[in-house]
């Protein structure tokens, strides 16, 4: 029997789909330093960053296989551990037209995000010793579980479970693991005594604009293919911000008079997060009324968080969480089998689809509150979690990192010499 070959259009379109994604994680940090204070910039962007490096590795080393490998319906086996028969011979279910090696390389990218996050719910008060063991754990003890569940042969993708690039898997689970993790670290020590005001917005929106940017990999490379599925997939991306921000627009406009930067990027992220589960799974214009509905949820839990003790200020659980929910909730509804392939939604013929999505939402939430309460108490009782309230009042840049992202102003001086005036500019002062 012949071996099979790699399509080299499949390969090409999922080498690029990963870059794409992988640069969604440094966009994340603009995302979120946009929106920090300016003493705690660096620390922000740097909790995204770094899970290039931790959570890359603790992906190739175990975290791969517990998602992806047989295993049983809850975790998969370490058959695939330090990447061990992960090769270029295509064929694999998973991956049937590329190489495996690629495949792991484009889900990497799907954890290494997942996990920055979940840093959006703790800025500006942990310690960043805590925040590396953190990331380089959850990958493995919360994040592959989940991931083998929907994807890997678990059991929510054997109930018929539709996710179709992360809603549950990424959004969800990061949503509701940055809210535990906030309420576990506790609020910063000056919130609610001062206003949380963003350091730097164009950040914020440069952030948003690359992640939509990135996204188009996100969704579209999950069709594993080069083909038509991946084309919907990229134009659903396209379409579903659109209708997101003409609605969270007309909300502020209605709730403020306004339309604000902030509002905006926040519209585009959302956006982006309800259509991810839905992304390969509903027609175009189905993509475009979800973007629309999908900024309501997000953009009430959002202004009833700012009114709680909650001190969640980035709005993970406000954004992913419930904007991840109400796309796979919805995806249960619009889902359209003549364009999928795979199944029906509600509007469709098939009301029970829709219960399939809750209980998704439901299992995956539980788990990663669980998952991530458990994992960050063992962590605190090896080393504290929170950074000193010292160490917090005089930035987390300072005193994490020994670095400030804008100078203060008390380098070195540069002395200029004093210049003589030009004759005609004297002249024209005298005349004056």
């Amino acid at each position: 029997m012949p071996r099979p070959a790699i399509n080299g259009a499949d390969l090409a379109w999922m080498m690029t789909a990963t870059a794409l994604v992988l640069l969604m994680t440094p966009a994340l940090g603009f995302f979120y330093g946009g929106m920090a204070g300016n003493k705690n910039v660096l620390n922000t962007i740097l909790m995204s960053m770094v899970t290039l490096g931790f959570s890359l590795v603790a992906w190739a080393l175990v975290g791969y296989s517990l998602a992806f490998s047989a295993g049983n319906a809850l975790l998969g086996d370490l058959r695939w551990a330090l990447l061990h028969g992960v090769n270029l011979a295509p064929g694999q279910a998973l991956s049937p037209t590329i190489a495996p090696v690629i495949y792991m390389a484009f889900q990497a990218t799907f954890a290494v995000i997942t996990t920055a996050l979940v840093s959006g719910g703790i800025i500006g008060r942990m310690r960043f010793q805590a925040y590396l063991m953190f990331v380089t754990l959850w990958i493995a003890c919360v994040y592959a579980p989940i991931a083998h569940w929907v994807w890997g042969g678990g059991w929510l993708g054997s109930l018929g479970a539709l996710d179709f690039a992360g809603g549950t898997v990424v959004h969800v689970n990061a949503g509701v693991a940055a809210l535990v993790a906030a309420l576990v670290v506790g609020n910063r020590g000056e919130y609610g005594r001062q206003a949380f005001v963003p350091g730097n917005v164009p950040f914020v929106l440069l952030g948003a604009a690359l992640l939509w940017f990135g996204w188009f990999g996100f969704n579209g490379g999950s069709a594993v293919a080069s083909n038509g599925l991946a084309a919907l997939a990229f134009v659903n991306t396209f379409l579903a911000p659109a209708g997101t921000m003409v609605v969270w627009a007309l909300l502020d406009l209605k709730r403020a008079g306004k339309v604000t930067a902030i509002g905006v990027a926040s519209a585009i992220v959302v956006g982006l997060v309800v259509i991810t589960p839905a992304s390969g799974f509903v027609p175009p214009i189905w993509a475009l009324v979800m973007g629309g509905l999908g900024a309501f949820p997000s953009y009430f839990a959002m202004h009833w968080r700012a009114r709680t003790s909650v001190d969640e200020s980035l709005d993970v659980f406000a954004g992913h969480a419930v904007g991840g929910a109400t796309g796979a909730i919805l995806t249960g509804v619009f889902a359209v089998k003549a364009w999928n392939t795979v199944q029906n939604g509600l509007i469709a013929g098939n009301p029970r689809q829709v219960l399939i999505q809750v209980l998704a939402v439901a299992g995956a939430a539980a788990y990663s509150a669980l998952g991530t309460l458990v994992l960050l108490k063992v962590i605190g009782a090896l080393m504290p979690l929170r950074a000193s309230h010292q160490d917090q009042a005089l930035g987390m840049d300072p005193t994490q990192h020994g670095e400030e992202a804008y100078a203060s102003g008390e380098g070195t001086v540069l002395v200029l010499p004093e210049l003589t005036p030009e004759p005609r500019l004297e002249s024209a002062r005298a005349e004056a």
